[in-house]
């Protein structure tokens, strides 16, 4: 995959403009801060149909990228498998980058 994107992931997290974790993304989801939501492709099944089933229903996009390993790393955490971008314009570059 373009590892461009992951560079655009990190500085929105050091902007802050980033959620993780399952639970907060939920949240950000439901509440509509969210504007994109980057899974791991090994993401367990269970927290891949919730968080798939929630951006489907409150229409987020979201995007399956790489590894947990290589997402989490792009945001300076460990075994992270979750980002929500929750700002417009980080949003953007980020899918326009993953060519989508």
């Amino acid at each position: 995959m373009n590892d461009r994107y992951l560079n655009i992931v990190g500085l929105a997290y050091r902007a802050r403009k980033c959620s993780v974790g399952e639970e907060t993304i939920i949240k950000d989801i439901q509440k509509k801060r969210a504007k994109l939501v980057l899974l791991a492709n090994d993401t367990g099944v269970q927290t891949r149909k919730k968080i798939t089933d929630k951006c489907n229903s409150y229409k987020i996009p979201f995007e399956v990228v790489d590894d947990r390993e290589t997402l989490a790393h792009a945001i300076g955490k460990s075994h992270n498998v979750a980002v929500a971008i929750l700002d417009a314009g980080f949003a953007a570059k980020i899918k326009s980058l993953l060519g989508k």
